[in-house]
C-alpha cells in the first residue's frame, strides 16, 4: 500500500482518484471506485436539479460506505445554474469533500470550508493553483496538456506542470492528465505529486455508465487519437478525434468563423445521447485524453486500481534496486 498525504488527508487507501466527469461521474462508476480503496466524485452538474443530486448522493451511499465525493464545476452557460443550491444540497448531504472546478471558486470555497467540507480544486497553471491554495483549499488537482477537457491556453504537459505546482505549493499536489499506470503513478510521485487524477482510464471501466462501443474504442485508439477543439475562442478543448471534431476544427479555421457555426456540432446534450448512451462514435463530441494510449483493456474499477498500485509498487522497487 502506498501511503501519502493524500491519503492521510482524505482518508482513502490509495492515492489515486476519479474526477467529476459530466455524464459519467454517477452512482454506479464512482462507488465502484469508492470501493477500489480511491477518491471518486460524482458530478453535480450531470445532474439536473440539485434535487436530483441528492437522490444521486444517497444512491451511491447504497452502493459504498468508503469515502466518496462531489465536483461542482462553474463554467459559462446558456441557462444559469443554481449554483448555491448546488452547495446546499452537498452540505446537507453530509459529503465530505468537494472537487472544484471551472472559474474563480472564491465563493464556494468559503461556504464549503464553512460548512467543514475539505476542497480540492483543478487547475490548469501554477498561478492558479496558488490562487486556490490562497483561498483556503486543501489540495490541488493540477491537469497537464495531455489531459482530457479542458487543459488550458498554455500546452505545459505534465512532467514540466506537476514538479512546477510540487515545489511552490505547500497543500497536496494530485497530478490529471496522461495518466493510466501504475509506472505513471510512480513518476507523478517522484514528481512531487500526493496523488493522480485518471479520467480517461475509469470510462474504460466496467462499470462506467456508457455504452461499450465508447470504452471499446478507447481502447483501440492509440496516444494521436485526440484533437484540440474551440482554440480558436479560447476555451481549447481535448477530445476524441473522430468525424465530429474533424468539422469542427474545420469550421472553426475559417476566416470569420464563430462559436455558433460549431454550436451545434459541440452540443454537450449531443454527445452525451449519440456517443455516450447510444455508441455513435462519429456522431457527437466526447472527452478523451493522450491516455488512450496506455489503455489496454476494459476492466473492474477493482482491478485497475489493484493493478496500478501494484504495478507502482513494483516500479518503485525496481527504481530502489538500481542505487545498489
Amino acid at each position: 500500500m502506498i501511503s501519502t498525504p493524500f491519503t492521510e488527508l482524505f482518508g482513502v487507501d490509495h492515492p489515486i482518484v476519479c474526477g467529476g466527469m459530466t455524464g459519467v461521474g454517477t452512482a454506479e462508476l464512482i462507488s465502484a471506485v469508492a470501493e477500489a480503496g480511491a477518491l471518486g466524485f460524482l458530478t453535480a452538474l450531470t445532474q439536473p436539479t440539485p434535487e436530483a443530486l441528492t437522490r444521486e448522493i444517497a444512491r451511491c451511499r447504497e452502493r459504498t460506505d468508503r469515502p466518496f465525493g462531489v465536483n461542482l464545476t462553474v463554467l459559462p452557460t446558456l441557462k444559469p445554474v443554481p449554483y448555491a443550491e448546488y452547495r446546499a444540497a452537498i452540505v446537507e448531504s453530509g459529503i465530505r469533500v468537494v472537487e472544484t472546478a471551472g472559474g474563480n471558486p472564491a465563493e464556494h470555497v468559503a461556504d464549503f470550508k464553512a460548512a467543514g467540507v475539505k476542497v480540492i480544486h483543478k487547475a490548469v497553471a501554477v498561478r492558479h493553483a496558488l490562487k486556490a491554495q490562497g483561498l483556503g483549499v486543501d489540495a490541488v488537482s493540477i491537469d497537464g496538456f495531455e489531459c482530457a477537457g479542458h487543459p488550458g491556453e498554455e500546452d505545459i504537459p505534465g512532467l514540466v506542470l506537476i514538479p512546477a505546482a510540487a515545489r511552490r505549493l505547500d497543500i497536496p499536489v494530485i497530478a490529471s492528465g496522461g495518466i493510466a499506470t501504475g509506472s505513471g503513478l510512480a513518476a507523478a510521485l517522484a514528481l512531487g505529486a500526493s496523488a493522480v487524477n485518471m479520467g480517461t482510464r475509469f470510462v474504460a471501466s466496467a462499470e462506467a455508465p456508457v455504452h461499450q462501443n465508447v470504452k471499446d474504442q478507447i481502447v483501440a485508439n492509440d496516444e494521436r487519437a485526440t484533437q484540440l477543439v474551440f482554440r480558436e475562442f479560447g476555451n481549447t478543448g481535448r477530445v476524441a478525434r473522430n468525424a465530429i471534431s474533424e468539422e469542427i476544427v474545420a469550421r472553426s479555421q475559417r476566416p470569420g468563423a464563430a462559436f455558433k457555426d460549431i454550436a451545434e456540432l459541440a452540443s454537450g446534450a449531443r454527445g452525451r445521447t449519440r456517443v455516450l448512451e447510444q455508441g455513435h462514435m462519429d456522431d457527437g463530441l466526447w472527452w478523451a485524453g493522450q491516455a488512450q494510449g496506455l489503455i489496454e483493456s476494459v476492466a473492474t474499477c477493482r482491478e485497475i486500481v489493484s493493478g496500478i498500485v501494484a504495478d507502482a509498487e513494483k516500479t518503485i522497487g525496481r527504481l530502489a534496486d538500481l542505487r545498489g
